[in-house]
């Protein structure tokens, strides 16, 4: 079979077992290196998306990823006009997948145990709410039983425990920032609610976020109608909201758009920054061992210099003598590549088996570590790695090529 001159030499002297014990040492080290800075970074990076991704369906599923509320009453907090017609407008854009229309305000919580918690009140229509990611974290209860009875709500676990509560318990809301005159003086707007039911998504909105119906709402905030007063909008992708929202301010100036990243943003920069720290630490570690390569090739050059002269007599140009050793820097580097690859798919895909079997848990009794292994991540860490591989043999290869036969071959 065909093969050029340059690779056929050169993948003869990365099979080569005659030359030093201490170049062996360095290549095999070398290689040994990529393995583990390729598995390493594999691995971390699909912990890294899966974790990046859990926070996106824990957090995402529950925050709006964009809030429309109508500039002129926003300050009034009166319910949204003709918010049924503006929803149906909404949801003809391509990338809004559901609008829900709800009520927000802060307030406070106490149960009969004394204990008292600050929270944030939504009130909303669960008919709209079927998509939500407490229907399918209720632990017990339903968020359709806001509907059901009057003056319920729906709380987290975290919070349940707190307050020491439970289905059919009594709690009482206080609205600190509104107040009513009664013979007694100007006291806040407080009402009892029955718990109708508990959720648990994994996050901390389990202890700050509480679900009661919007007209329950409306009363308890001393207004009339349905006690609407905004609309969320829930995309096909989160992150595209920004590009949503500079769509939809042309189409309707009146309202006011607010999206996720200003609640939520700085949670998931700080993800995003950590994920990038571990990309450049771990592609260190590859350069590193990359690099070994440059000393494994260099001390091979001093060792083959009197068959480069040979071969250069024999009418091998300087760029046939580099090819030679990239050829061989980079047969090191593919095995590293590839083993580790292959060590670090293994290792991801199998960790939480892994964990198991050690009898370790990140996360706590019962949760699994989330992984997401990408094949684009994958590919691009291969390419890195077979990238720094062929740098490290630029220099080598170069040396090599500026041989000169004739003063070799005289002292040979």
């Amino acid at each position: 079979m065909f093969q050029p001159v340059s690779f056929f030499i050169g993948l003869r002297y990365s099979r080569s077992r005659k030359s030093s014990g201490f170049v062996s040492f360095i290549t095999f080290f070398s290689i040994v290196g990529i393995v583990l800075g390729v598995a390493s970074l594999i691995t971390v990076v699909s912990v890294m998306d899966g974790l990046e991704g859990e926070q996106k369906r824990r957090i995402l599923g529950l925050v709006p990823h964009i809030v429309v509320a109508d500039e002129s009453e926003q300050n009034k907090q009166v319910s949204l006009p003709q918010w049924q017609t503006l929803r149906e407008q909404l949801l003809l854009h391509p990338n809004v997948t559901h609008v829900t229309p709800f009520l927000e305000s802060e307030a406070l919580i106490q149960a009969n145990s004394g204990a008292l918690r600050g929270v944030l009140i939504q009130g909303v229509m669960p008919e709209f709410e079927q998509h939500n990611i407490v229907n399918t974290s209720m632990l017990s209860g339903s968020l359709n039983h806001l509907s059901e009875q009057p003056f319920s709500v729906v709380i987290g676990r975290a919070l349940a425990r707190q307050l020491d509560v439970d289905l059919g318990g009594f709690v009482r809301l206080t609205l600190p920032n509104k107040t009513v005159f009664t013979p007694m003086g100007r006291i806040p707007v407080q009402r009892t609610f029955t718990v109708a039911g508990i959720f648990s998504v994994g996050s901390q909105v389990d202890e700050t976020l509480v679900y009661i119906h919007s007209k329950d709402g409306a009363k308890l905030h001393r207004q009339k109608g349905d006690g609407v007063e905004k609309l969320r909008l829930y995309l096909d992708d989160a992150f595209a909201a920004e590009q949503v929202v500079s769509t939809l301010k042309t189409q309707y100036p009146q309202y006011a758009f607010t999206t996720w990243s200003d609640s939520q943003g700085a949670l998931f920069s700080a993800v995003r920054m950590e994920k990038n720290m571990m990309w450049l630490m771990l592609s260190l570690i590859i350069a590193v061992a990359a690099f070994n390569i440059v000393s494994a090739l260099v001390m091979v050059v001093i060792e083959k210099r009197g068959e480069i002269s040979i071969l250069q007599t024999l009418g091998l140009d300087r760029m046939g003598v580099v090819k030679i050793f990239i050829t061989q820097g980079l047969i090191n580097g593919f095995w590293g590549v590839t083993i580790g690859t292959v060590v670090g798919s293994i290792l991801t895909l199998n960790l939480n088996s892994i964990f198991n079997l050690l009898g370790l848990s990140l996360l706590g009794a019962g949760q699994s570590l989330p992984v997401e292994l990408s094949i684009n991540n994958v590919l691009s860490i291969i390419l890195s790695a077979i990238a720094m591989s062929f740098v490290a043999t630029l220099y080598p290869a170069y040396q090599a090529s500026l041989t000169q036969p004739a003063e070799v071959l005289r002292n040979e």
